[in-house]
């Protein structure tokens, strides 16, 4: 759908939040140019809580996880409010920092979440993707964040049950890449990166769920958390 259309003949409807007003226009013109509609930017997390209001008010929100008044998580409380209220829009969240706790931790919320390094919004296509990734339901992590907790578990069970070959679609699979963007990366069939995934979710004990979250399950699973 053109300009990343979430409900037809309209486009994405994106609200920002981040305190720094530079960043935050600079942000909004990207996703403007991106076909993208912006219907609020703001400085803190109170305020984009008072402007988002109800479920379905945005379809994806851009959100600093350190902002005022304490500049620590307020980012990913507001994240967790939106998720405990019921609100489907997608989230992604920006940090300066690789910081691997606040990584699980977003993605603890489940789908339709993401965590970019504040150093990807230099590239436009990233920023745009990712955030129609998490409308869609999708989920991304910052590859660098990927890196470290993929090295810092790599000697960990589950983790060495992975084929090589199995490790390389999981971090994949980390980054929101979908099953074609896999295949495509990895040079291999569609139908041989559907068999990798099978027996990484065989591999993780990560179940069929209600709620078809099995990707995201096994993203957490990798990084550590019980999903």
């Amino acid at each position: 759908m053109p300009g990343g259309s979430k409900a037809e003949g309209r486009p994405l409807r994106v609200a920002v939040a981040d305190d720094a007003v530079l960043l935050r226009e600079g942000i909004g013109q990207i996703l403007r140019a991106g076909g993208l509609e912006v219907v609020a930017a703001v400085g803190s997390a109170e305020d984009l809580l008072d402007v988002v209001g109800g479920d379905g008010a945005v379809d994806a929100i851009v959100l600093d996880i350190k902002m005022p008044p304490t500049h620590t998580d307020e980012g990913l409380r507001a994240l967790e409010r939106l998720r405990a209220d019921g609100s489907t829009a997608g989230i992604l969240l920006l940090s300066m920092y690789t910081t691997a706790a606040y990584a699980i931790r977003a993605m603890s919320a489940g789908s339709g979440t993401g965590y970019l390094l504040k150093d990807r919004v230099a590239d436009a296509d990233t920023l745009v993707n990712a955030v129609r990734t998490v409308a869609a339901g999708g989920s991304v992590v910052d590859p660098e964040v990927v890196h470290l907790l993929v090295s810092a578990r790599s000697s960990e069970a589950a983790v060495e049950a992975l084929s090589s070959r199995e490790r390389d679609v999981l971090r994949l699979m980390a980054e929101g890449r979908s099953n074609v963007g896999i295949a495509s990366e990895l040079h291999l069939s569609l139908r041989t990166v559907e068999s990798h995934i099978g027996h990484i979710m065989a591999k993780l004990g990560v179940e069929d769920s209600a709620e078809g979250h099995r990707r995201v399950l096994a993203v957490l699973r990798f990084l550590g958390r019980d999903g």
